[in-house]
């Protein structure tokens, strides 16, 4: 009752509800999703699993955390160096290290410099890697 006489402290208590209320949401999605990403366990554990958590949602995601956490945390890992190895690779793929563009200009820059063609044949070279 002390609530109602304080609205201050009443809306207090709603916005603590409604984040607790929040991050279970989160929490449950995320066990949720790791039930279906984790390669080690079958079928039958995934199912298992799963009707755990959604019939008995605060025992079930407890002992899922307790149980599969550290498990988790290694998943949590090997997809973010995944993403981060995907990246890498395409920043390497987008730079041009396999002969792009930029490339052929360095090299026919460097043709150009030690004297094996003449200015026009570079232009001409530079005009149709840029075509």
């Amino acid at each position: 009752m002390i609530a109602y006489d304080y609205p201050l402290l009443g809306m207090f208590w709603t916005m603590m509800i409604f984040f607790f209320w929040i991050a279970w949401i989160m929490i449950v999605f995320r066990t949720v999703f790791d039930i279906f990403r984790s390669k080690d366990l079958g079928g039958i554990g995934k199912a298992a699993w799963l009707l755990f958590v959604i019939i008995v949602p605060w025992l079930g995601v407890l002992v899922y955390l307790i149980a599969r956490g550290n498990g988790m945390v290694t998943r949590d890992l090997e997809a973010q160096q995944a993403q981060q190895d995907a990246a890498a690779a395409y920043i390497r793929q987008a730079v041009g290290t396999g002969g792009g563009t930029a490339d052929e200009l360095v090299k026919l820059a460097d043709l150009r410099d030690r004297g094996v063609i003449s200015g026009d044949e570079f232009a001409a070279q530079k005009a149709k890697l840029l075509a």
